[in-house]
């Protein structure tokens, strides 16, 4: 397996990319400030921790932010939710935003399991 040396080159930090950017895409329309600033904070949260836990160069804390990013990434999904149920969303396009965040969620938990188990060995 080769070396990632940056974590651009990273699947689970591109796929947050995309969460963030269809998060933006989706909340500029909307005119209630708090929720869109919460949604794209957290967004935003899942690509900047996924990031920064690279950049600290062990697996252990590595493994750590990516379990954030995978909390924000389900504060995206929940979120969703609550856009869909007070009509800033159309069912459409909450639905790609869950689906989206749901697969980035998932990703993300196998990849901290398995930096869980190289800390473990």
């Amino acid at each position: 397996m080769a070396t990632v040396e940056k974590f651009e080159e990273l699947r689970v930090w591109q796929q947050t990319r995309e969460l963030n950017l269809m998060a933006y895409r989706v909340t500029t329309p909307m005119k209630d400030y708090p929720f869109v600033d919460q949604m794209r904070r957290a967004a935003l949260s899942t690509m900047n921790n996924t990031a920064e836990g690279f950049e600290r160069k062990t697996d252990a804390d590595f493994a750590h932010f990516i379990t954030i990013s995978k909390g924000s990434a389900g504060e995206v999904r929940s979120m969703s939710y609550a856009a869909e149920d007070l009509n800033y969303l159309e069912p459409d396009s909450a639905l790609k935003l869950r689906k989206l965040s749901e697969e980035l969620g998932a990703g993300l938990g196998s990849f901290s399991n398995y930096l869980r188990k190289n800390t473990n060995k």
